[in-house]
């Protein structure tokens, strides 16, 4: 511990959390058969069969719930629960790679979207004339309290009737994260100080039901790169994104598509996003998932939850060199 923590912050919404099943063993899916029967992930478990712990790399899980932060874990990288998330192969990719101690934080919530809840500051309001009924509507900005997700153009938006607005579920996220670092040896014991070497973010499930949100998706993605570097002082804190595993850019359509493309624009510092080349990274997951889909949790599919996260942790230390 004589070297500062690499703290890998992870974003998004509900498929970030521990959403792959790990047992029983004779259920095809869960993680204990993939391990057990198919010989998958043999790192995880000892010579007896136990499911090892990393003592180089800490896992830590925050959630903004009622108003209030609440920490879910807060140990070294283990299977502890019925459910894994990606952090378990990120940490793992990591780990192997750094030599300095490693924190996957992992500070986010289900049922968000990036082009409302999580809507980053330097966000503008924008237009967008919607195919289904050829109306412009008007989407907020950063900040914005508004009532609804989007208001017909030439009408004036209603004022809140709650406490929300475009951008808290940022806020809250953000804050949170800011809350471990700032108690830093309550969750990783011994740190001798910090460094912000990457963020990962798996998200767009809920953008997809908005056409507006799905078309703005790869220029709010952009500015959430951007926003997250600034909150902490990270300028050179690389990026990786993962796309939604049922789209097949071979035949995504619609929303999926925008969304698709926009993220894979962004990662491959294509046109107006070549500011990122070497310093961003997108996962393409479709290969990686067991099917279903992102808002059935991939029916909770271990090998999905695994696959994605390794091949994320793999794209962050492939960006790091």
């Amino acid at each position: 511990m004589s070297k500062k923590v690499k703290v890998f912050i992870v974003m998004g919404q509900s498929n970030t959390l521990e959403m792959g099943k790990v047992g029983p063993a004779d259920k095809e899916g869960t993680l204990e058969h993939a391990v057990k029967n198919e010989g998958l992930y043999p790192f995880l478990v000892d010579d007896e069969g136990n499911w090892t712990t990393r003592q180089d790399v800490r896992q830590v899980h925050v959630m903004q719930k009622r108003g209030s932060m609440r920490v879910g874990r807060n140990d070294f990288l283990t299977v502890k629960s019925k459910k894994i998330g990606i952090d378990l192969g990120i940490g793992h990719q990591l780990g192997n790679a750094i030599d300095e101690p490693v924190m996957v934080l992992r500070s986010s919530i289900g049922n968000r979207s990036l082009g409302w809840d999580l809507l980053p500051p330097g966000s503008e309001r924008f237009e967008y004339e919607d195919p289904k009924d050829g109306k412009t509507y008007v989407y907020p900005g950063y900040n914005d309290e508004v009532r609804h997700l989007r208001w017909e153009k030439g009408n004036i938006p209603e004022p809140p009737n709650h406490k929300w607005y475009a951008g808290k579920q940022y806020d809250d996220d953000v804050a949170n994260a800011k809350k471990i670092l700032e108690e830093l040896n309550t969750y990783y014991p011994d740190a001798q100080g910090y460094e912000i070497a990457g963020f990962l973010w798996w998200q767009g499930d809920k953008d997809r039901y908005n056409a507006g949100h799905a078309y703005r998706y790869g220029k709010n993605l952009a500015t959430l790169i951007k926003a997250l570097r600034k909150e902490f002082d990270a300028p050179d804190a690389k990026f990786v994104c993962a796309t939604l595993g049922q789209t097949d850019k071979d035949n995504a359509e619609g929303n999926e598509k925008m969304i698709l493309e926009g993220m894979m624009a962004v990662g491959n510092a294509e046109g107006e996003y070549s500011e990122f080349k070497g310093d961003v990274s997108t996962v393409y997951t479709h290969p990686l998932s067991m099917g279903s889909s992102s808002n059935a949790h991939y029916s909770g599919n271990a090998k999905t939850y695994m696959n994605v996260g390794l091949a994320m942790g793999e794209a962050m230390v492939d960006l790091l060199k």
